[in-house]
């Protein structure tokens, strides 16, 4: 039951739904069994084989007493109506009973598929609200495929397999429930027999199907790898055909597929084996109170007569069908529970980038940003040691490095995507946490070095995140990206749909919108993560006149690949190994004729 404390979470604000269905359910069982209890005793009046009483009962609330009222009630409309009559009222009243049953049943669907969907709203809408708050720490060491997965995959099982059988795990053991209790009125000693009997079959029943949470887990992990290959394989299409790898993908696709199969064909022989089981199962108990049951009614022992066993054979048959559909929700939640908990292991991951309790809003950025002693591990891996920088207001600073050498996470580290390890960072002299993260983000504007756009309208991608943004204003700062010329020759203008990231855009184009989204921002302080080095000659001139544009009268934090780009900055950091190497503006340290000349020159060599 832990492993569903999510959904009973959810179902907390539910209670009156939960009793109504329950209620539902209840008098759905109870019109059943009347119409049932009816048939036998009166099938034995009416072909004689049952004495006729003529004076009425004392009425007394057991077994006896019941149907010695019953057996007096339909003597009557046998004797003053006749057969015929008492037949046809028979009839009728096992047509009224069947139709609220089904009225009733049909009144629990209608109270369990509200619930039902809300629960599922719910955990998609908490799943995906979590994604968004992780840090993206988070996200390296996972497989993009395998988040898909598990919102997608994993929470349609959980639909499937969990809140679809919510409807058997409460009707079917209420079914049961008040059977065997009146099995109990019935027969005490026949119903001891039959407590003895049920747990061992529900025992057999529970070791079958132990193994099936092991081989649901493994599915879904399966399928999380198809989903991370199918991703990878649409995203490098153009690589994949280019070196010819299509039978490597196709065989790592095919060999996983084959590997989920298996599995999945092992879990639904499982699975397919608790409805029969469940009814061989009852059956044999079935056979065992029929020996037993018609011993004690020939020996004329327990109180028990012939009418009320045949009765209670009626009423155990009924226990039969719930049995076997409780067996199978208990399958399908024990395949569901694998699922429950791939999504908790999202649901319940740290979250270690977050507000402090008394957090302020920084209102403005005045002085500078300061990095005090700073250090950065991710998984007890080094990437930054004791960094000590300063960036005043207005500055250009440029990080300069080889691939590895921690100029990314040390930018990652201002608008806090990532936490210092040790030290401190500070913005206008206040450690950096002191600050809610969306008033120190809503300070930024980024540029990365992937443009990174979504399959939206280029007015849209360019509004990203502001609010009461104007036509006129979404102009102006693609006009000053080098963005308006080319979003003026599309059809629809601005209103142009872009595509799936962007890729109905050349590089440059992608670029350059990306720019106007952080000018339509209009943040004093900007990072701009290598924005020019993955493009062609014209669309780098383009690109980087706008982000000179863009960089007038603010303060900038600027990662370099190609060196040429920033010989104008006011301080260049050289990164090495985690540390700094050198600084100083170009011509210093050109005159070192250290790490940095050597850079250039190998450049220039180019």
């Amino acid at each position: 039951m832990k492993r569903f404390s999510r959904i009973l979470f959810y179902l907390k604000n539910q209670k009156s739904k939960i009793v109504l269905y329950v209620i539902f359910n209840l008098l759905s069982v109870i019109f059943s069994l009347v119409s049932f209890a009816m048939v036998p005793v009166f099938l034995q009046m009416l072909f004689g084989k049952e004495k006729i009483l003529e004076a009425q009962p004392v009425w007394s609330f057991s077994a006896n007493g019941i149907f010695e009222y019953v057996k007096f009630f339909l003597g009557q409309l046998i004797r003053e109506h006749g057969q015929i009559y008492a037949l046809g009222f028979i009839c009728v009243m096992i047509i009224v009973a069947v139709f609220f049953r089904n009225l009733f049943t049909y009144l629990s669907f209608r109270v369990l598929a509200p619930m039902r969907n809300y629960v599922m709203t719910k955990l998609r809408s908490d799943l995906y609200a979590k994604i968004l708050e992780l840090p993206i720490g988070f996200f390296t060491e996972q497989r993009k495929g395998d988040i898909i997965s598990r919102m997608s995959n994993d929470a349609n099982e959980v639909e499937w397999s969990v809140m679809s059988t919510l409807e058997g795990l409460v009707r079917d053991p209420l079914n049961i429930l008040i059977i065997l209790v009146t099995l109990v009125c019935i027969s005490p000693a026949l119903s001891l027999f039959l407590l003895v009997l049920l747990p061992l079959t529900g025992f057999i029943i529970g070791r079958v199907s132990r193994s099936l949470k092991k081989q649901s887990t493994a599915s879904q992990e399966q399928l999380g790898t198809l989903m991370s290959i199918l991703d990878e394989t649409l995203g490098g299409l153009r690589v994949i055909k280019a070196f010819n790898a299509e039978k490597v993908l196709r065989g790592k696709f095919f060999q996983t597929n084959d590997t989920l199969n298996h599995i999945r064909n092992r879990m639904n022989f499982r699975r397919d084996l608790a409805s029969p089981l469940s009814e061989l199962m009852g059956v044999l108990v079935l056979t065992c109170i029929l020996w037993f049951g018609a011993r004690l009614v020939l020996d004329h022992k327990a109180g028990l007569g012939a009418d009320a066993f045949i009765t209670y054979i009626v009423f155990f048959i009924q226990i039969i069908n719930p049995a076997k559909s409780l067996s199978t929700s208990f399958y399908n939640a024990q395949r569901g529970s694998a699922a429950i908990q791939r999504i908790e292991e999202i649901l319940q991951a740290p979250v270690t980038v977050t507000d402090s309790p008394d957090a302020t809003v920084i209102p403005s950025f005045e002085h500078s940003i300061e990095f005090r002693n700073v250090s950065f591990a991710y998984d007890d891996k080094v990437v930054l040691q004791n960094i000590n920088l300063t960036i005043e207001k207005g500055k250009t600073i440029a990080l300069v490095g080889s691939s590895g050498a921690g100029k990314s996470s040390l930018a990652d580290l201002v608008p806090r995507f990532h936490d210092v390890s040790s030290g401190e960072l500070l913005i206008d002299g206040v450690n950096i946490k002191q600050y809610s993260l969306h008033s120190v983000r809503n300070l930024m504007g980024i540029v990365t070095q992937e443009p990174i756009l979504f399959n939206d309208t280029i007015a849209n991608n360019i509004a990203l995140g502001a609010d009461k943004v104007t036509s006129e204003e979404i102009k102006d700062a693609a006009r000053v990206a080098n963005a308006l010329q080319f979003i003026t020759q599309k059809e629809e203008g601005f209103d142009d749909n872009i595509g799936d990231r962007g890729s109905k855009l050349s590089g440059g184009e992608r670029q350059r919108l990306t720019i106007a989204r952080a000018v339509l921002k209009n943040p004093p302080i900007l990072i701009l993560d290598e924005a020019t080095s993955s493009l062609d000659t014209e669309s780098e001139r383009l690109v980087q006149d706008a982000i000179n544009h863009m960089m007038q009268n603010r303060t900038s934090l600027v990662i370099a690949h190609r060196l040429s780009t920033i010989r104008h900055a006011d301080e260049i950091i050289v990164l090495q190994k985690g540390q700094i190497a050198e600084r100083g503006n170009h011509d210093q340290l050109m005159a070192q004729n250290g790490h940095y000349r050597k850079l250039v020159e190998m450049q220039e060599v180019k």
